[in-house]
């Protein structure tokens, strides 16, 4: 019986960890870049954008060169956003993997 009393310790304090590190989550701001930071795009924590800077050089482009790099910072935005995200849930979880479980970044 001991031993189940320390599980369910062991589960509230992993909970807990993980209530804290989804609120740190939603603190994360990152910026992805492209066009040698012709294009800016800045997510939060939730994946959302918060901001688009563009430089006016660019708009000499052709519109689907503009697109392309839209798309191209914001997908790097999502990636530096997904590695931000996986490391802070290292730090809950101390490296300790959920097996079949994904993250909704």
């Amino acid at each position: 019986m001991t031993d189940f009393s320390k599980i369910l310790d062991k589960a509230k304090e992993l909970e807990a960890k993980m209530k804290e590190s989804q609120e740190n989550i939603k603190k994360i701001r990152v910026e992805g870049v492209s066009g040698s930071n012709s294009v800016k795009i800045i997510l939060n924590g939730d994946g959302e954008m918060q901001k688009i800077e563009i430089s006016d050089d660019i708009f000499k482009e052709n519109k689907s060169i503009i697109e392309d790099l839209i798309v191209a910072a914001h997908n790097n935005a999502k990636l530096q956003l997904k590695s931000k995200a996986s490391e802070e849930i290292s730090k809950a979880t101390g490296g300790f993997g959920i097996p079949g479980f994904k993250w909704p970044l």
